[in-house]
């Protein structure tokens, strides 16, 4: 494939997952609002709020989870409050902002791939 149609294809699956997501919560994601979802999703506990110490760790967890799917990261175990712990096991490639973008992007799409969403 080449690299203008791996990217078009691409955003045509990060579209499909958006609107999938506004159709079940009403509003279409941004990044942040999917990695916060993959990381409620990954610590399996539903409240009503989180602090922003706890944003920012769902976005931790979220973002280790998908990046394990290509060996990046390791799943150590949980803490005594359920919380998972991750390992780095290989370093990720250094990228502009917007390469960063693209990279969790595709890992994304593959997450949601692979859980059948």
């Amino acid at each position: 494939m080449k690299q203008n149609e791996f990217i078009l294809e691409r955003e045509k699956k990060w579209l499909d997952l958006r609107c999938k997501l506004k159709d079940q919560f009403g509003k279409a994601p941004d990044l942040n609002a999917i990695l916060m979802l993959i990381g409620i999703r990954e610590l399996g506990k539903i409240q009503s709020k989180f602090t922003k110490e706890e944003k920012q760790d769902l976005m931790h967890i979220a973002t280790c989870s998908v990046l394990s799917r290509s060996g990046y990261y390791e799943l150590e175990g949980t803490d005594q409050d359920g919380w998972p712990h991750w390992q780095a096991i290989k370093l990720i490639p250094v990228m502009n902002l917007l390469e960063q973008e693209e990279f969790l992007k595709d890992h994304i799409i593959r997450y949601f791939e692979e859980i059948g969403y």
